[in-house]
């Protein structure tokens, strides 16, 4: 097992990643190029920075990274509600994969909190 597979965030995150693979099956083809991309890209960029922090030795630069993971949230949660919105995805869904992004916003908040401990 790698250092990884221990953190918990990562195990949520990556369960997020493959939820997020199934849902977006369910987008209509029109969006395939575009809100899909962006919130697979979004997605995907959020974990390669969870990995990044996971290695980062400088606390100041660390908590620059999760807060970089934030910001990736926050811009998934406005697209999980535009999707919604738009019908791409039902209320089901829409509440599923935002317990999993609030989720994964507490265990980030604790990271950042335990980084700003001296």
């Amino acid at each position: 097992m790698n250092e990884l597979e221990g953190l918990m965030i990562y195990k949520q995150y990556l369960g997020m990643i493959y939820y997020t693979e199934n849902i977006t099956l369910k987008y209509p083809k029109s969006e395939k190029g575009a809100m899909v991309d962006e919130i697979k890209r979004i997605t995907y960029n959020g974990m390669r920075k969870i990995i990044l922090a996971n290695k980062e030795f400088n606390k100041n630069k660390r908590i620059i990274i999760l807060n970089e993971i934030d910001v990736e949230l926050k811009m998934l949660k406005v697209m999980i509600r535009v999707s919604y919105k738009k019908k791409y995805i039902n209320s089901q869904n829409y509440s599923a994969w935002s317990k999993k992004i609030y989720n994964i916003g507490n265990l980030l908040g604790g990271w950042i909190k335990s980084c700003l401990k001296v």
